[in-house]
């Protein structure tokens, strides 16, 4: 099912300016396979994950990747305007469920929209999530809060409300794939091994804001110190060590990962080659009733707070229902060579 507004509109109602450091002859023509505006990596053995933080980070284990490219900024609304407008592509949040895939689901549910962070007016309980998250019918790509929103004036922020089957539909236009964990995380490191940050050790440094994040009290209180309440266009925020930005914070990735415990492929000996992640089989949530696999997501975004989610970390890492697209979370994409 089409938006409201009607599919064929991408193109007039997002502006398809040129991306930072793009050629005009790469922004006029988002050809196949191009590494303009991408960065090469050089690949190599790091320490993947974390044996500090959260659970599903450890244990920390040497992963080695092959060299790639990748792309310097995540995929915008601008960018995603010009693959709708050359492909018809319509996104699943665009589309009413099959309820034939979601037995026992309610019919108002049964229809198209995404999941929208909205910021409660008062404390909740930080375990319950969806005191914050909303399923909100007409949210989708082009209208990021939901019916009323626009993105017409945000074309070089990163594009939301994907689930998997859009991102690899662009990935699959533009010549590029989605990233595996390893190789996302090895990029996010920006070439230092085992720091905490993509920068280093200190989240705050001379108190530059180093990332979109969240200050101040998650859900009920953003302080904005860092410029912004919600995503942030790209290249706002330095970059790491290869040149990549907002690698953490802004908005959480998609990886081409089935998720599983790193406990399942962590090798205490040697190490892993470009792994490529778990089985589709074993990725779902053991109390979802309808079994919906899940990908691995990486970065953190601009709701990561020092009292909820401190995942804006490269080892961080979070599981994502492969049907489900959030205001939240985005990708990029990389070519292997």
């Amino acid at each position: 099912m089409n938006s409201p507004d009607g599919n064929n509109r991408a193109a007039a109602e997002v502006p398809a300016a040129p991306r930072r450091g793009a050629s005009p002859d790469t922004a006029a023509n988002p050809a196949r396979r191009r590494t303009g505006d991408m960065v090469r990596v050089p690949g190599g053995t790091f320490l993947m994950g974390s044996d500090h933080h959260y659970p599903e980070e450890a244990p920390a284990h040497a992963v080695t990747v092959s060299r790639f490219w990748i792309d310097r900024y995540t995929v915008t609304n601008g960018d995603f305007a010009r693959f709708v407008a050359a492909t018809g592509h319509v996104t699943v949040a665009e589309q009413a469920p099959d309820p034939a895939d979601y037995p026992g689901a309610r019919p108002e549910l049964l229809v198209p929209a995404s999941t929208v962070f909205r910021q409660p007016a008062r404390r909740v309980d930080l375990a319950n999530p969806y005191n914050w998250w909303t399923y909100v019918p007409g949210a989708d790509w082009r209208h990021p809060q939901g019916p009323g929103s626009s993105v017409k004036e945000r074309a070089d922020h990163p594009v939301v409300h994907l689930a998997l089957a859009d991102v690899e539909a662009y990935a699959a236009w533009a010549g590029k794939s989605l990233p595996t964990e390893a190789e996302w995380e090895f990029a996010a490191r920006g070439g230092p091994d085992g720091a905490t940050y993509a920068w280093g050790e200190e989240f705050n440094p001379s108190g530059r804001w180093m990332a979109n994040t969240w200050q101040g009290e998650f859900p009920i209180r953003n302080t904005e110190q860092d410029g912004y309440a919600g995503t942030a266009p790209v290249g706002s925020f330095p970059a790491n060590g290869y040149g990549l930005f907002d690698m953490i914070g802004n908005v959480w990735e998609w990886t081409s990962d089935w998720y599983q415990a790193h406990a399942e492929s962590a090798h205490a000996c040697c190490a892993a080659a470009d792994p490529r992640g778990g089985e589709q089989d074993r990725s779902s949530d053991p109390n979802d009733p309808v079994r919906i696999p899940r990908k691995v997501i990486k970065g953190g975004s601009h709701l990561c707070a020092p009292n909820y989610c401190q995942r804006y970390r490269p080892a961080a890492r979070m599981a994502q229902a492969v049907d489900t697209a959030t205001s939240h979370l985005g990708f990029r994409c990389i070519i292997r060579t």
